[in-house]
Order: C-alpha cells, then sequence, then structure tokens
C-alpha cells in the first residue's frame, strides 16, 4: 500500500508538471514580463562524459564556468562511486565543496530553476531518464532555453548542445526528485530570498573548509539581509579565522550589542581580546559569560576552556586595548 501511494504521488507530480509544461509555461512567463523570450549560457564549457560519468562531467561544467579549474578525470575519484556506477547528490555536493565553492540546492521549482538561468548561472539537474520504479539517474546542465520552442539547453552526454522538449525535461526532472544545484563563488547570491538556505550552504562550506575565504560570502549575505545575526557570527568567524582581529572584535561586538548575553559571540570575543593581549578585558567577557551560563549549558566546558587560556596569560592589557 505504501508502495502505491508513493506511485501515485509521483504519477500526480508528473500530471500537474506535464500539464502545466503543455500550457506552455515558458511562453506564458515571457507574457508576464517575468524573463526573456530565451537564454542561452554559450559560454559554457563542455566535458563528454566517459561511461557512467555523469556527475564528474557536469560538476566540471559549472565549476569551470565558474572559474575553477576541474575536469571530469580530476573530480571523478572523489565523487564516482563504482558499485553504483554513477555519483550520488550527496557526492556532487561534497566534491564542489572541496573546491573552494559553495554549492546551493535549489527549492524544487521551476521558477528557482529560470531565476538561475536569468543571473547567468548554469544549473546541475538530476533526472530519472527511465521509470519511477526503474530508475536511469542522470546529471545534466541546463544552460537555457527556449520559451518561442517550449525547449531547454543542456549539455548532457556526449551531446554539446541537447535540446530536450519542456514535457520530456519536466518529466525526467520530476522523476529525478526535481533536483538541481548552482555553484557559487564567495560573494555570489543565489536569485531567491531564502537567507537560512544559503547560510546553511556557506555553513556546510565552513564545515569542511574552515571560515578562512567566507568572508565575502557572508559580507553578500548581510548586504541583503542586513538583520541577519547568523550572517554577522559567520562574518566574524570568517574574519577571525583570517587574522582580521579588529575587525572580528567589532563584528562580536555588533552581535552582543544586539543581545548582551549570547554566549557564543561572548566566548568568541573573549578569545579575540585574548590573542590580541588584552588578558583584562578578556577575563571580564568571560565572566560575563560564565555568570549566565547554566551548568548543563553545552558550551558551559568551552567557556571555561577560554577562561583557563585567559587567566594563564600575564597581567595588564595593551595599550591598543583601549580601542
Amino acid at each position: 500500500m505504501q508502495r502505491l501511494r508513493a506511485a501515485f504521488a509521483v504519477a500526480a507530480a508528473l500530471l500537474v508538471l506535464g500539464c502545466a509544461l503543455r500550457e506552455p509555461v515558458l511562453a506564458q512567463r515571457v507574457a508576464t514580463g517575468a524573463m526573456p523570450p530565451q537564454i542561452e549560457l554559450a559560454g559554457v564549457p563542455f566535458f563528454p562524459q566517459d561511461d557512467y560519468q555523469c556527475g564528474p562531467a557536469a560538476l566540471a561544467t559549472v565549476l569551470a564556468y565558474s572559474g575553477q579549474s576541474a575536469t571530469p578525470a580530476s573530480l571523478a575519484p572523489r565523487m564516482y562511486l563504482p558499485e553504483r556506477r554513477g555519483s550520488l547528490q550527496v557526492e556532487v555536493v561534497a566534491t564542489a565543496r572541496q573546491q573552494q565553492r559553495i554549492p546551493y540546492v535549489l527549492p524544487p521549482t521551476l521558477d528557482a530553476l529560470l531565476d538561475e538561468l536569468r543571473a547567468g548561472r548554469p544549473v546541475v539537474v538530476l533526472q530519472n531518464l527511465g521509470l519511477e520504479s526503474v530508475p536511469i539517474w542522470h546529471f545534466a546542465v541546463v544552460v537555457g532555453y527556449s520559451a518561442p520552442d517550449e525547449t531547454f539547453v543542456l549539455r548532457s552526454g556526449t551531446e554539446r548542445r541537447k535540446l530536450e522538449r519542456a514535457t520530456d525535461f519536466g518529466r525526467r526532472w520530476v522523476l529525478g526528485k526535481q533536483w538541481a544545484m548552482v555553484v557559487l563563488k564567495p560573494g555570489e547570491l543565489p536569485s531567491g530570498d531564502d537567507a537560512s538556505r544559503y547560510l546553511k550552504s556557506v555553513a556546510d562550506v565552513e564545515a569542511v573548509n574552515g571560515a578562512a575565504g567566507l568572508t565575502p560570502a557572508y559580507r553578500a549575505a548581510l548586504t541583503k539581509w542586513p538583520d541577519n545575526r547568523v550572517a554577522r557570527f559567520g562574518l566574524a568567524s570568517a574574519l577571525d579565522a583570517e587574522g582580521q582581529l579588529a575587525a572580528a572584535r567589532n563584528e562580536y561586538r555588533a552581535l552582543l550589542a544586539l543581545n548582551p548575553n549570547d554566549l557564543a559571540p561572548l566566548n568568541n570575543l573573549a578569545d579575540v581580546l585574548r590573542r590580541t593581549g588584552c588578558p583584562t578585558q578578556a577575563l571580564a567577557t568571560i565572566d560575563r559569560a560564565l555568570a549566565v551560563a547554566a551548568a548543563s549549558h553545552p558550551l558551559r566546558p568551552t567557556l571555561e576552556r577560554t577562561r583557563n587560556e585567559i587567566v594563564a596569560m600575564p597581567v595588564g592589557d595593551a595599550p591598543s586595548c583601549a580601542s
């Protein structure tokens, strides 16, 4: 019964998107002024895939277009799964992170995909070229569309410029769960307005590579979402990791001006003050944090370690600590 419900849901989604694409949706969007009649990112490179290597080929395509040196051969050892004769989305995303790019998985909507094309970014998509019950998974790169023809333009397999009817593309993409991804250079923002989705993507890169190099990503986020505290904390951490301690200190203080008892910025500010030769200020800051942190708080051990490191320093702030 559960299998029947899943199959019915896929069939219903195919029917909805299939009917919508036959209406036709590309021409409708042009008619409303939402997008130009056609887009084709002709400068997107092409890497014809070897057998079962569509994942490395698709990722190399978007990485190279973003200015990162990459080839399918250089990426395949990191993401190709011989036992599956292919790659999974998790490998595509993880490998993009290792290439100093921010992989951003789009909301599963056609509008999100089209918005990225309009912004000049090719989109990696997962297609199912078979059936829901007998899938044939395939990664391709959407580089454009033509509303008058109701077609999409893809870099796919061994075809540099594959034209797919919108109905065919929609069916295959729905069977692929409408998974799509772009790669962003730090400092680039996706077309959508989902701050949480974007900042989660940046944080995942930080977890792999560290915060250094992500200052432009967090600055861009603050430009678009100036009141976002996660973005400001990320910026402070990135500045700290890059050795810009005075700037990091200012960002931590800006966060504390909004919430004086925020434990993470208090801890990090105390640590920056310690490393800039300001143990008296550092100790006052960490004691502020310890005063409000419950004994069971998960950050309590970190706060105590920071205090121990501060206490181990010679007493007396440097003259520069007055700033």
